[in-house]
């Protein structure tokens, strides 16, 4: 899994590689703290289609087969996860660590930790010393 994915529990980080980061957080979002059976194949009228949309379910459903069953999974509530990411797209964003941390719901010191990893990962960025 990458590096993006990091700050999602394994199995909606597993389903942002597969289906995208927007369908794992709808999951979530939707499903979230509750065991569901993810099917080898949705059909259109099926809850996982109804709530990521027809494309994305099927890489889902395509990416959890085995051979030709589905399987039942606890989805995570991911609360946090959705917190993190709108914190860091706020910090990405330009706004300040107090800024983002209003935005997001959590603690400044969470931003500053969070800009502080950004500012590491960004090979842009200049070396004040």
């Amino acid at each position: 899994m990458s590096g993006d994915h990091a700050y999602l529990p394994d199995l909606l980080a597993e389903i942002a590689e597969v289906a995208g980061l927007d369908a794992a957080l709808k999951l979530a979002a939707a499903r979230g703290g509750q065991t569901v059976y993810i099917p080898s194949r949705p059909d259109p009228d099926h809850w996982l289609c109804q709530t990521v949309g027809q494309p994305a379910a099927e890489k889902i459903c395509e990416h959890f087969r085995v051979r030709n069953s589905g399987g039942r999974f606890l989805i995570p509530i991911a609360r946090t996860a959705s917190a993190r990411r709108t914190l860091v797209k706020a910090l990405e964003n330009g706004a300040s660590a107090r800024q983002a941390a209003a935005a997001a719901g959590t603690h400044e010191r969470t931003a500053y930790r969070a800009k502080a990893r950004i500012r590491a990962r960004d090979p842009n960025q200049g070396d004040l010393f």
